[in-house]
């Protein structure tokens, strides 16, 4: 047995402050990496992560180099007397230099696994990046936080050639636990080492169960782990994490049975008219993979739908708009205040923009309560004001009783009402929603639609709602911009684009189904060679014809051939829905299979019920007025 505990003592009291450095700089240094896109990144990495991959004895050797009374440091810090050298400060430095990889390495690696779109949605909200750090991404990585600590004071526990390089092995000042075992061993008294080492594998099988605790799967509940994490967070870091940051308690207080009153989204401005002053002109160019993004945008308060494919650009400049990407040129203007402006070398962080950005996937803050997350944007309202304005918020949103919720005891339908209400809650200049609606199923995407039409009826300043759905945008917009390819394509009313598109494209944007080459015969008639049909349009005919088109419920089924527009056409193949048929017809001659048709239909089932029992070839009338003639 060993007749003296010393090295048992040095060994933790090197390896906690050893710990409590490596927790400091680990966290650090991984969040500096984690916004880090210099050129010298990889170089950086290598340099803080060296010493995991070198043999302690090197490290030890350019300690010993560096501190040494020969050594850069060491000669700097002689003249005070100071001397770190074979010194319980050197044992603590080697500790800290070969476990500092493992904390930052992991943290790092937990710091990127958060969701990116929960700190833009934070920095849209008006968060700094320094609050942003300690109210979403520390706890959110806490497990990675934990897994690094508990690996860091393990390596620090056991650490033995860098040490011995630097501290030595002088009792009661420097010999650790390692070096205890080395010189017992290596003066023949095994049994000695022998009790050392087994204190070491004691030690050891708790730092393996605290990693796979730490590891361990569990949801986004709250765990007691996780409350006593955020717990130490606030009493070391931000006291006021749930309280004066917020302003909001867990519980929130129920609402005055008196009030019945809705939330006002007044603009703020400083003119005689909000909604009269309300305006964005965005003229911005980014080059993004697969297409070079060129966009002129101008907005007022009636909301403004961007119409087009994935892919095309539609929230990428969202995303400019919010202050979340970096045009490479152009300029934004809001309500006469400029955002952004390459030349005159403007950009506003995403903070201060007043941006209410409503995401696909919702980004609500998983360890936050539904009331937190509305309550995260609202620092400029006082304290006292803060519960009795995010129950209004909840209640226009339909979830009173539910501000205590996290986000995973929510539907879809309600998470993505509280992020509505969560974006509105900061009074912004300009409400951006992209694809809002794209994740709910039929039913919930229909209430939270008429939702948001209601909401936007009450709101004052610029709205802008992007989708790839036509039928969304034409409900909750007047105007449409046709996005494709980072081009616009056509910019207008509703009525106009979906009535009148300026080319193909846009009409397959706008979900038009049907198209032929076509020929102009005269003012009034054109051939439409892939149906084989001269036909008789009525709306002003395009220059330089070269398509006709035509949308699946303009096709009519007379009971006879007598109209002009109108050839026989058979039944090729059948779609069928709950509430609608979509019908595909080969016209002047029978199918050869099903693929083998001309026209797709779209008919509601109580016509299609009627139209089934009639014998083929079925009379089909193409409305001259519903003919849409397009350009090359």
């Amino acid at each position: 047995m060993p007749n003296d505990l010393a090295p048992l003592w040095i060994s933790l009291k090197t390896a906690f402050s050893a710990t409590l450095l490596v927790v400091i700089l680990g966290i650090l240094s991984a969040r500096w990496m984690l916004s880090y896109r210099g050129r010298a990144r990889g170089l950086i990495d290598g340099i803080l992560t060296l010493p995991l991959v070198l043999p302690p004895t090197v490290v030890g050797f350019l300690l010993l180099l560096l501190l040494g009374k020969h050594g850069p440091i060491g000669r700097a810090i002689a003249p005070f007397g100071i001397t770190v050298i074979f010194t319980w400060t050197a044992v603590v430095i080697a500790a800290t230099v070969v476990a500092f990889p493992l904390m930052y390495k992991t943290v790092l690696s937990a710091f990127e696994q958060v969701d990116p779109t929960l700190i833009s949605s934070a920095r849209t909200l008006g968060a700094s990046e320094w609050r942003i750090f300690w109210q979403i991404l520390l706890p959110l990585a806490w497990p990675g936080l934990l897994a690094g600590t508990v690996l860091a004071f393990a390596r620090a526990l056991g650490e033995f050639g860098a040490t011995l390089m630097v501290g030595g092995s002088i009792p009661g000042i420097t010999q650790t636990i390692p070096i205890a075992i080395f010189f017992a061993a290596e003066s023949g008294r095994m049994g000695v080492a022998l009790v050392w080492v087994v204190l070491m594998v004691a030690l050891s099988l708790l730092v393996i169960a605290g990693i796979n605790y730490g590891n361990r799967p569990r949801s986004h509940q709250p765990s007691m782990a996780h409350g006593l994490v955020t717990l130490g967070f606030n009493w070391i870091f931000f006291k006021r994490l749930k309280s004066s940051l917020f302003g909001i308690p867990s519980t929130i207080v129920p609402r005055d049975p008196d009030s019945h009153a809705k939330p006002t989204f007044a603009l703020v401005s400083s003119s005689p008219s909000a909604q009269e002053a309300a305006h964005l002109s965005v003229a911005v160019e980014k080059q993004v993979p697969g297409f070079h993004l060129k966009v002129h945008v101008h907005a007022k308060a009636e909301p403004l739908g961007i119409l087009g494919a994935s892919g095309s650009g539609k929230s990428i400049t969202l995303r400019c708009i919010a202050g979340l990407e970096t045009p490479s040129r152009g300029r934004i203007v809001l309500n006469n205040r400029v955002l952004f402006d390459s030349e005159q070398g403007i950009n506003v962080p995403s903070r201060d923009r007043r941006v209410g950005l409503v995401f696909q996937n919702y980004a609500l803050f998983p360890h936050l309560t539904v009331a937190q997350n509305i309550a995260f944007g609202m620092q400029a309202i006082p304290r006292q004001r803060r519960a009795a304005e995010v129950v209004k918020y909840i209640d226009m949103i339909d979830l009173s009783g539910m501000g205590d919720r996290y986000p995973h005891q929510l539907s879809g339908g309600q998470q993505q009402r509280v992020a509505l209400a969560r974006a509105m809650a900061i009074q912004p200049d300009i409400l951006l929603l992209d694809e809002p609606l794209s994740a709910l199923d039929s039913y919930l995407r229909s209430h939270i639609e008429k939702l948001l039409i209601e909401l936007l009826s009450h709101y004052q300043g610029i709205t802008i709602f992007i989708t790839h759905k036509l039928e969304e945008a034409y409900r909750v917009c007047n105007h449409l911009l046709v996005l494709s390819g980072g081009q616009i394509l056509a910019e207008g009313s509703k009525q106009d684009i979906f009535e009148r598109p300026p080319t193909v494209e846009v009409a397959q944007i706008t979900e038009c189904k049907n198209f032929s080459q076509a020929r102009r015969v005269d003012e009034h008639h054109i051939d439409a060679l892939d149906w084989g049909c001269c036909l008789q349009v009525t709306n002003p005919m395009a220059s330089k014809l070269g398509y006709v088109g035509l949308r699946a419920h303009h096709i009519k089924f007379p009971q006879t051939t007598d109209q002009s527009n109108t050839y026989l056409g058979w039944l090729a193949m059948t779609i069928e829905t709950q509430h609608r048929v979509t019908v595909y017809i080969k016209l002047h001659s029978k199918p050869q299979s099903p693929q083998d048709y001309h026209l797709q239909a779209e008919l509601y089932r109580e016509q299609w019920n009627r139209l089934q029992h009639r014998p083929l070839p079925w009379p089909i009338h193409f409305d001259p007025a519903s003919l849409i003639t397009m350009p090359y």
